[in-house]
């Protein structure tokens, strides 16, 4: 840690160090709130020559390395406040003229410093956490719980608003800071994706946007990072608050990505992405993945086929509410998807889209109709109407005899109709097809009765001869 004699020297007679109380925090160790805290009230930046402000600027960040425990509101409220007002400055001073650091490392690691000692904690755990699972008083709620908003949020936003002007100013020069935020700064930031409120979530993707950024080193390893948390969140946890920020901020970095794309970059959506439609929680970040998977497929039609087939080996059969979000990437997807990739999947795709069809629940039955609204898809459902339509013949009529919403029925006989305009004589014959089937079908229950009467028959013969 760099030196804080300075920031020491400052301290009144019988206070506790600004630099001392910021290696404790840094440490992570606790602070006895027995002891009574003075922090030294430093002049303002306007107050001082322009030659002094860089050494004022230190001493500012030595003080806010003090943290302070939240959770009691009537404690320590003065020098709350005046490291608040602290922190505000800091930011002011950051959106001033150019030469504010000099680029120096000893600048540059007390900035880092003061962010680590205020931002880098130990997240409590969720409510619906293995850790709380036995506890009567954590609640059980899961999706429904109300995030647990952070106490210590008014200082946090200031700290989080100071760094991504930090990150972002002119006067930081990415070779020399990358020594500051480095690979285990930026793992650290990652870390707190997972926490619970909402408002600390948006502030890290903007700021880790930010350094993908600005720091290219730093983007392999920052990709490879955001794999291994979707890994543990698929593959062990099913738990983490901050997929759909993470998925946002890829969403950008993919539209960047140059073409023909790299082998990794496909890797990455088969073995990270695509594998995230498992979870039961898909509905808090399916938006963000979705246009991930678009983006790819834009970028390159030839992955549209298997994507497709992976959307099928993940489809929901007993969620009803997912499968309505599968046929809705289902349609983007097939809106980017050329004829060729199309005729690669079409089998197990009008397979799948056949059962949810005549699915029970109406909104997955309307849901999947609804695909015939779109003029592309039915294009392509056009040149290849003979493979589609004796797939999707039977689920279509046996909606039409007997599926009991009325809105699904009426979208069926209208896209039964758009079939019959497109070719009356295949319709025709996947209906001559399908009552022979269905006579067939009668038939062999039919003759199966029947045998079974003959072993009851012979059963109960058996039965009288032997007594």
């Amino acid at each position: 840690m760099p030196d804080d004699s300075a920031a020491a020297a400052s301290s009144p007679p019988g206070s506790a160090s600004s630099g001392n109380m910021g290696d404790s925090a840094a440490s992570g160790s606790e602070r006895d709130s027995s002891v009574p805290l003075v922090l030294p009230v430093l002049p303002t930046f306007r107050e001082v020559p322009l030659g002094e402000k860089q050494h004022l600027f230190l001493k500012k960040l030595a003080l806010c390395c003090v943290t302070f425990d939240f959770s009691d509101a009537t404690v320590n409220v003065r020098e709350k406040e005046l490291k608040r007002q602290t922190l505000l400055e800091l930011v002011d001073y950051v959106n001033t003229g150019p030469n504010k650091f000099g680029n120096s490392d000893a600048t540059f690691a007390e900035v880092t410093r003061m962010v680590a000692c205020n931002l880098f904690r130990s997240l409590p755990p969720s409510p619906s956490s293995p850790e709380n699972s036995n506890d009567p008083n954590a609640g059980g709620g899961g999706d429904e719980e109300e995030p647990t908003l952070e106490p210590s949020w008014p200082h946090l936003q200031i700290v989080y608003e100071f760094l991504l002007r930090f990150v972002v100013s002119n006067d930081t020069d990415a070779k020399v800071l990358k020594k500051h935020i480095d690979q285990a700064f930026v793992l650290k930031l990652l870390d707190l994706f997972d926490s619970e409120d909402p408002r600390e979530r948006d502030y890290l993707k903007t700021i880790l946007h930010r350094i993908y950024g600005k720091f290219m080193a730093h983007r392999p390893f920052i990709r490879k990072a955001i794999n291994n948390i979707f890994y543990s969140f698929i593959y062990e946890t099913e738990r983490h608050n901050g997929i759909a920020e993470l998925l946002e901020i890829l969403g950008s970095i993919i539209n960047g990505f140059a073409l023909p794309l790299k082998d990794e970059h496909k890797t990455f959506l088969m073995r990270a992405l695509m594998p995230l439609h498992k979870p039961r929680g898909l509905a808090m970040y399916h938006q963000q993945l979705a246009y991930c998977i678009t983006q790819f497929v834009e970028k390159d039609p030839k992955l549209a086929d298997p994507v497709l087939r992976m959307l099928l080996k993940f489809w929901p059969v007993t969620n009803s509410s997912k499968e309505v979000l599968f046929l809705n990437e289902l349609e983007e997807v097939l809106d980017l998807t050329q004829a060729a990739e199309f005729n690669k999947a079409i089998a197990p795709l009008f397979y799948r889209i056949g059962r949810c069809i005549e699915s029970n629940h109406f909104q997955v039955a309307e849901r999947a109709l609804f695909l015939w609204n779109n003029d592309y898809i039915v294009s392509l459902v056009a040149q290849n109407r003979k493979v589609v339509l004796p797939i999707v013949f039977g689920a279509l009529e046996r909606n039409v005899r007997s599926h009991w919403n009325a809105a699904v029925h009426g979208l069926t006989c209208n896209v039964k109709k758009m079939f019959v305009e497109m070719d009356a004589t295949l319709h025709d014959e996947c209906l001559r097809l399908l009552e022979e089937e269905e006579a067939q079908s009668v038939s062999v229950k039919r003759q199966r009765e029947d045998n079974w009467r003959r072993v009851e028959q012979m059963a109960s013969a058996s039965q009288a001869s032997a007594s």
